[in-house]
């Protein structure tokens, strides 16, 4: 049964309601006929005017409605907000990495006035020089579980509670090695490090030099070092001592601009630190900070 164009639908569901030519815009149409289902039935449209609906942008560009032919809305902006972004993240990133070495610093100096001031725990030092030796095996465990387990130092609150460990028992191995020098020594040795470190950060915010190019000299340096140490413990010379200190304490100032670098990052810096290792990142500088005290408490005592 053929059916064409007519009044009436045939029993069909009523037709669309008809759309308004000043929203969409027209456009001429030529008309086409097709075979619907597999009966005889014919459906064959007039050749015309028709709305436009799918691309009503090309109805715009011919000159119709101009609301339908607006271009999309440029988000370029928000390639300018990801450097702001960035920039937020490593400031906060920097902001906690700073507070928890101030809080691991305020505890070792704490542990480290317990043993200078209190006479009892002094002298139970003298008596058990085992308990520096126990507190070194556990810093040394404690420094490569947190270097080579990242989800220990990533994962909260198990980062911090790891980080917590370490800073008691580098601070009561720092105590057990302060017992055996004067107060004043040990004062001098902190005020030194104090001022060595404010002065090498300044200096590591200021430069333009990167320091994150020469990690491989760094290392280089440091075994240097470690070799130079075992040929001073077999000469047992107190001018050697004296040049190992110093030595020493040139490495470390230059770790502690390289890792103030790493943790500052920048466009002059070609390496830095993620911020979700703000754990370890605080581990480094603290490190730093202690094994230059070390160092230059050393350096205070064969001098005096």
């Amino acid at each position: 049964m053929d059916k064409t164009n007519g009044s009436s639908n045939g029993g069909y569901e009523p037709h669309p309601p008809p759309y308004n030519t000043q929203d969409y815009g027209q456009s001429s149409y030529t008309g086409m006929s097709y075979q619907v289902g597999k009966g005889n039935v014919a459906v064959v449209s007039p050749p015309g005017t028709y709305d436009n609906m799918v691309h009503p942008e090309g109805m715009a560009a011919a000159g119709g409605d101009h609301e339908y032919g607006q271009a999309p809305p440029d988000y370029c902006h928000g390639l300018e907000d990801s450097s702001f972004s960035d920039a937020a993240i490593r400031r906060g990133f920097i902001r906690k990495v700073y507070l928890t070495l101030m809080i691991q610093l305020l505890v070792t100096v704490g542990i480290i006035c317990s043993f200078l001031y209190w006479d009892t725990l002094r002298k139970w030092t003298w008596a058990n020089y085992w308990f520096s030796y126990a507190m070194m095996a556990a810093v040394m465990v404690l420094i490569v579980a947190l270097s080579c387990c990242g989800n220990l130092r990533r994962q909260v609150p198990l980062n911090f509670i790891a980080l917590g460990l370490f800073t008691i028992a580098e601070g009561l191995m720092l105590g057990s090695v302060a017992a055996y020098f004067d107060a004043e020594a040990v004062l001098w040795a902190v005020g030194a490090t104090a001022l060595v470190s404010f002065a090498l950060t300044l200096f590591a915010l200021q430069s333009k030099w990167d320091f994150t190019r020469v990690n491989g000299s760094l290392w280089v340096f440091a075994w240097t070092l470690f070799s130079f140490a075992l040929l001073c413990a077999i000469l047992r010379s107190q001018y050697l001592y004296i040049l190992y200190a110093c030595l020493g304490t040139l490495l470390f100032s230059l770790y502690l601009v390289f890792d103030t670098q790493l943790i500052l990052g920048g466009k002059h810096r070609k390496y830095e630190v993620s911020p979700e290792e703000y754990v370890f990142a605080a581990l480094n500088l603290y490190l730093d900070i202690v094994t230059l005290f070390l160092l230059l408490l050393q350096l205070i005592g064969l001098c005096r």
